[in-house]
């Protein structure tokens, strides 16, 4: 019941008893109290402790209902609260929250440190829920979201998953973005990094690639003389490949690639300087410049380059050398693969 509804009530029956006692007994009634004399009505006396009933009940009524509006604000409170946990976690950002019901905070302190995956929508969400979540489902399916446009770029750590995966839908539809990372690649995550180069080396000449050359590694380097001797002028050269690959730690399969493709692109002079040279700095060099030797019938200097080196080593080569000095036309493709010449066993 409302208080003011309780009052109006409780002076009605006040007002009604004492009409009906002032009916029946109209006398006054003398009450003396430390010598002070009240002279009332009887109609009054019957009434006093009815509204002395009423002031305490409406004293009683004001405390408590003071204690629960006090109490109903820290529920909502704390639902607001808990509303920003499910927030940050659901874009995988758990932040420290602090609640004022215990009830609440047994058990919503696991958002401090949680994250969460939405397997499937949830209907009869607030607004600012249902737009995170379709935001986080947009991302996940590969679409690209622009968080500068839903002013959310300052929410995520450079390593939260859904900002590099958001980042890399990006990379997938923008050139530009892609660009942007092989410029800066401080400013992104590994994996963005990554992208970004395997998509450039997949893209480009080069030419462009070039000022990008101490990002690359072994395996998009080759990626890009893969597509060496197409229809589109690559740009390849001794002085550009030498700046590749000097950033680099080649393995012996890599060489033997670079040499696969080099062949047929410098000339054997080229070729062999570029790759005596190698052999030189990097041992895993040597098996690339062997097959050049081989490639380019030079058996002389097969023939001294093997002598310098252990009789354990370079058995393929060895047992090639071996037939061709029997004046036997075999080819290095008929005893030796290329993609096999490191394998020694």
């Amino acid at each position: 019941m409302r208080i003011g509804l309780y009052m109006f009530a409780a002076l009605t029956l006040a007002a009604i008893v004492g009409a009906f006692v002032y009916t029946v007994n109209p006398n006054n009634y003398l009450l003396e109290v430390t010598g002070i004399h009240f002279n009332l009505p009887v109609a009054v006396w019957v009434i006093l402790p009815m509204l002395l009933l009423l002031m305490l009940t409406i004293i009683h009524m004001l405390f408590y209902g003071f204690k629960n509006y006090l109490k109903l604000k820290k529920w909502q409170r704390d639902a607001a609260t808990l509303d920003d946990a499910f927030y940050w976690s659901l874009i995988n950002e758990p932040k420290d929250q602090k609640y004022a019901l215990e009830e609440i905070k047994n058990s919503a302190m696991l958002l401090n440190k949680a994250s969460i995956d939405m397997k499937e929508n949830v209907e009869g969400l607030n607004s600012r829920l249902t737009k995170i979540i379709n935001l986080i489902q947009k991302i996940k399916s590969g679409e690209y979201v622009d968080l500068k446009e839903h002013k959310m770029t300052k929410l995520f750590s450079e390593n939260n998953p859904l900002l590099i995966q958001n980042r890399l839908n990006r990379l997938k539809s923008d050139k530009e973005f892609v660009e942007e990372v092989m410029k800066s690649p401080s400013l992104f995550s590994k994996a963005v990094q990554n992208k970004a180069l395997e998509i450039f080396a997949a893209n480009e000449t080069f030419y462009k690639a070039r000022k990008y050359a101490k990002a690359f590694d072994a395996k998009n380097l080759k990626a890009m003389l893969q597509r060496v001797g197409g229809t589109e002028d690559m740009g390849l050269s001794v002085e550009i490949l030498n700046e590749f690959a000097e950033g680099l730690k080649l393995e012996c399969s890599d060489f033997v690639y670079i040499a696969s493709i080099t062949k047929k692109q410098f000339t054997p002079d080229q070729n062999l300087a570029l790759f005596k040279k190698y052999q030189q700095n990097n041992l895993k060099a040597q098996n690339a410049y062997l097959y050049l030797l081989f490639e380019y019938e030079l058996l002389e200097e097969v023939g001294k380059y093997l002598e310098e080196q252990n009789e354990s080593e370079f058995i393929k080569f060895r047992a090639l050398y071996e037939l061709k000095q029997e004046h036997k036309k075999y080819k290095l493709e008929d005893l030796i693969e290329v993609d096999t010449v490191c394998n020694e066993a």
